[in-house]
């Protein structure tokens, strides 16, 4: 297989040309990409990328269950769900673009459909947005009005919510995807079958709107009013003598929100190039989804649910001192000797006369 014949396959890479017939106009981009092989080396960057990523949340989650906290905080279980899902499909769609695989039949239909189109991943990563707003709003109610949620925010609230977050992504973008995808002569045209410029533009606006102009107003607005409590609260519990009893939960509530913050923050680091590069690319006709731009915001973004791991081991505690456990360490005996360690079954291995 060539670097030619991957940069045929993808649907991005198509260069389409404008076609009317009675009500329905076909538009595409025109690939602008330098080389041929760029969206082949992507691809390969892509499956390193979502490896890594699978096997670090792969090891969150099984810290998070490992350390009970999967039921204590069960939307950031789901957060980390949706990103090894994410991860999954990264692996899974972009190996297949490797494969150069010729579409035929209602097996290549469905396959594009739901994994060349990238109509899968954008379900996990749309949810992923969803959930995320969910844990920043279920944060700011605990904390800044947390006599209200101590009486009405219920387990089955959040169970619905992250259901919800589920649900609504994937019938998002199952309606959008099954609408403008298409197979031609065996290749996957995906999310570029738009009725018209109007349906096009007006998609790309909301989805702008929608999943990153109001959820960076949620994130900032929540968040800061979160911070102002905790400092509000530590500057209260510092002249009272109750505060020793209350630093241990005060401790495990302020590593979920700087664990919290920190992927928030993330979230709009990674995601913003890409998203203003989707809006000014359907609000433009003559610019394209196939350059250099493309690449480097797309390659970006999908770093978001590869690092997320990271912080998670790096800031949650629960997680953190699961972890730690796992790894085996040496340790200085009094007689100089070295004996080993093995963290996590907490066991000393003696030494054999």
């Amino acid at each position: 297989m060539t670097e030619e014949s991957f940069s045929n396959t993808s649907h991005l890479s198509a260069a389409m040309t404008t076609e009317e017939s009675d009500d329905v106009q076909t538009t595409a981009t025109t690939t602008m990409s330098s080389s041929r092989g760029t969206d082949f080396y992507f691809a390969c960057a892509v499956v390193v990328i979502g490896v890594v990523g699978a096997a670090g949340n792969g090891l969150i989650l099984y810290a998070m269950i490992a350390s009970k906290q999967h039921k204590k905080h069960f939307l950031i279980f789901n957060q980390n769900v949706f990103d090894l899902s994410s991860c999954l499909l990264l692996v899974i769609i972009y190996t297949l673009k490797l494969c150069n695989i010729h579409l035929t039949g209602m097996l290549g239909y469905w396959m594009c459909m739901l994994l060349l189109s990238e109509n899968l991943l954008w379900c996990s990563y749309t949810g992923s947005v969803i959930n995320l707003m969910i844990i920043t709003v279920e944060r700011y109610l605990v904390v800044v009005h947390r006599t209200w949620s101590n009486r009405n925010l219920r387990n089955w609230m959040k169970i619905s919510a992250a259901v919800f977050a589920w649900i609504g992504a994937i019938a998002h973008n199952m309606a959008v995807a099954f609408s403008t995808s298409a197979v031609v002569d065996g290749v996957c045209y995906g999310y570029v079958m738009w009725k018209n410029r109007v349906a096009e533009v007006a998609h790309a606006i909301w989805t702008f709107v929608s999943f990153y102009f109001i959820v960076v107003c949620i994130f900032c607005f929540c968040y800061g009013r979160i911070l102002a409590v905790v400092r509000h609260q530590a500057s209260v519990m510092a002249v009272h003598d109750a505060a020793s009893r209350a630093q241990v939960p005060q401790q495990m509530q302020t590593s979920v929100i700087k664990t919290m913050i920190l992927v928030s923050a993330f979230f709009v680091v990674t995601w913003t190039p890409n998203d203003v590069y989707y809006l000014t690319v359907n609000v433009k006709s003559n610019l394209t989804l196939l350059d250099g731009g493309y690449y480097a915001t797309m390659f970006i973004s999908c770093m978001y649910t590869c690092a997320n791991p990271f912080i998670y081991a790096t800031k949650f505690d629960p997680v953190r001192r699961v972890l730690v456990r796992l790894i085996p360490c040496k340790k200085q005996s009094a007689d100089g000797s070295i004996i080993m360690v093995a963290t996590a079954t907490h066991r000393t291995t003696e030494n054999i006369n």
